[in-house]
């Protein structure tokens, strides 16, 4: 298995190349799923936790006081603590209205986020609109391959033909919101949410995984944790578990 730090050597997009060095050198493939309605809480989160993580993901459109200012709060966080920026915008229409949906609007995001992410129900013409944005940029895209809700409809020929997607525009394309690795390409990288210390469940449908499963059994390179930590009596602490416990299974991997 090659190393983070080797694949990055391998990758033509800025972003992944940058992505794979700094969770070498930060010993850190947690991401952190800031799913917060405050810019306070959203500052707190980058700021606390930032030391410990790789990928700061945030739902930009469900903060309740948003201006300007936040966004350049988060990308002077994301330089002092060394993290990528992922808005999970989850982009889900035809190529021209999504290139306006990242660009255009209040949120202008792709002038701030490393990566975004889009679902490949509207066909490769979603990939076209968001590159002609973000390539230019630096910016990279991860496509929904599956996701970890229960009943979920990303399965089957539907994560196959995003896969066949993702291997034509290499360029743009960094990887997948995945629970598994997908295919043996060093250069995607796999981002699986829905992680705890310990396998369970809510009651709104999320399904757990366990850190040593997703990364050691499943080959995925990244683990996304949202209240599991950020909701703890210790946010910090807890990061850290999640931090030695991912790394701890890449090591073993």
């Amino acid at each position: 298995m090659l190393t983070y730090s080797k694949r990055a050597e391998l990758c033509a997009n800025p972003t992944a190349k940058r992505l794979l060095a700094l969770m070498e050198a930060k010993q850190t493939n947690l991401s952190i799923a800031a799913d917060v309605t405050t810019k306070n809480q959203l500052l707190k989160i980058a700021d606390e936790l930032g030391p410990y993580i790789c990928v700061l993901k945030t739902h930009i459109d469900i903060v309740e006081d948003f201006d300007t200012g936040l966004i350049t709060e988060l990308q002077r966080l994301s330089e002092k603590h060394n993290f990528l920026i992922f808005e999970d915008r989850k982009f889900a229409d035809i190529g021209n209205t999504v290139a306006h949906q990242y660009q255009d609007g209040i949120y202008h995001i792709a002038d701030w986020a490393h990566i975004t992410n889009a679902h490949t129900v509207p066909g490769p013409g979603i990939i076209d609109g968001l590159k002609k944005v973000g390539l230019s940029k630096g910016r990279g895209l991860l496509l929904l391959a599956e996701m970890s809700s229960k009943g979920t409809l990303a399965k089957g020929e539907y994560t196959t033909e995003t896969i066949k997607m993702a291997r034509e525009n290499k360029n743009f394309v960094v990887g997948f919101i995945t629970m598994r690795q997908l295919i043996d390409d060093p250069c995607f990288i796999n981002m699986t949410p829905g992680v705890q210390l310990s396998a369970g469940g809510d009651t709104l449908g999320q399904q757990y995984n366990t850190p040593e499963n997703v990364i050691t059994k499943q080959k995925s390179d990244i683990i996304i944790v949202g209240r599991g930590i950020y909701e703890a009596a210790d946010p910090i602490a807890e990061a850290k578990k999640y931090q030695e416990a991912g790394w701890i299974a890449y090591n073993n991997r």
